[in-house]
């Protein structure tokens, strides 16, 4: 209690810090660290034996880990080549089975041409070759795209987004440009676009009628003297310079003289019905227009 007419003053927070520097809970373990004895024994050596031997442990399953990784590898190895090989070895019947048929196919059309008559198989042949079941030759345009090359990470080294790649739409929109130009046959890396073809894209690949293409890619039609100008002035053309210029996309076209088309596949007939009665037909019917497309002279007009 302080006498009267006198202030009264709480110590400062700075003079109390520096009066008592240490807290009060680190005073009370020091006076009970005393009292009970410094720790002796186990009570001293348990902490790091535990650490040791947890070390032991992470270090033996490692080696382990590592062991097994090694001793698995050569078998990983030799099931990735013969996987390899067996991908060749279809690749390489595939090819041969796709041969025999198309020797076959023109085999057909030579037995069927001798058949019928002159004007009933120049019909046939301008038929097939407007649906793409027949090759064809002409004059047209190959448009070429391929992807930007891809730039990589200074650090990390991996590989990052490439804006510059072809993408299925890409390739849908230069055949859609090229038939609006008037393009009578279209075909993309030998493979021929019908009126049931599909351009469409299964993880990183590009399919076209459900058949691998790889880049780059070639588009190639048959069609008018106008097809390159009218093509040049198409909204596809116009952005795919733009990507290229941006982009590093390779794009180009130029007109060629005497493209050679393959036939498509042939359809699988999954239903029909009767059709009406033929009726005769003009042995002018079915030509070409001014193209210049007409069916190949290989194979007997595939």
């Amino acid at each position: 209690m302080t006498e009267p007419g006198k202030r009264a003053y709480a110590p400062d927070f700075l003079t109390e810090l520096f009066r008592n520097p240490l807290d009060p809970g680190y005073v009370d373990a020091a006076e009970q660290r005393r009292r009970t004895g410094p720790a002796t024994g186990w009570r001293r050596s348990t902490p790091r034996t535990v650490s040791v031997v947890t070390l032991v442990l992470l270090g033996f399953l490692l080696a382990v880990a590592y062991r097994q990784t090694m001793a698995a590898e050569p078998s990983r190895s030799e099931a990735r080549a013969g996987l390899v090989a067996q991908i060749k070895q279809r690749e390489t019947e595939n090819a041969g089975l796709t041969a025999e048929s198309d020797r076959l196919r023109d085999e057909v059309a030579r037995q069927r041409d001798a058949a019928l008559s002159g004007s009933v198989a120049a019909n046939l042949r301008n038929l097939e070759a407007s649906t793409g079941l027949g090759r064809v030759r002409g004059d047209g345009v190959v448009v070429r795209v391929a992807d930007a090359p891809t730039e990589e990470d200074a650090v990390t080294g991996a590989g990052g987004t490439n804006l510059g790649r072809v993408l299925d739409r890409d390739l849908q929109d230069i055949a859609n440009a090229l038939w609006s130009g008037g393009a009578e046959a279209i075909s993309i890396n030998g493979q021929r676009l019908t009126a049931t073809s599909t351009i469409r894209a299964a993880g990183g690949a590009i399919l076209v009628d459900f058949k691998p293409v790889i880049g780059p890619y070639e588009v190639s039609a048959i069609g008018p003297r106008q097809l390159e100008r009218r093509f040049r002035d198409s909204a596809a053309a116009r952005l795919l310079n733009s990507v290229a210029e941006e982009h590093g996309m390779s794009f180009e076209f130029r007109d060629v003289d005497d493209l050679t088309l393959p036939a498509a596949t042939e359809p699988q007939l999954r239903y029909a019905k009767p059709s009406p009665r033929p009726t005769p037909m003009s042995s002018g019917s079915g030509s070409s227009s001014g193209s210049g497309a007409s069916p190949s002279p290989l194979g007997g007009g595939r």
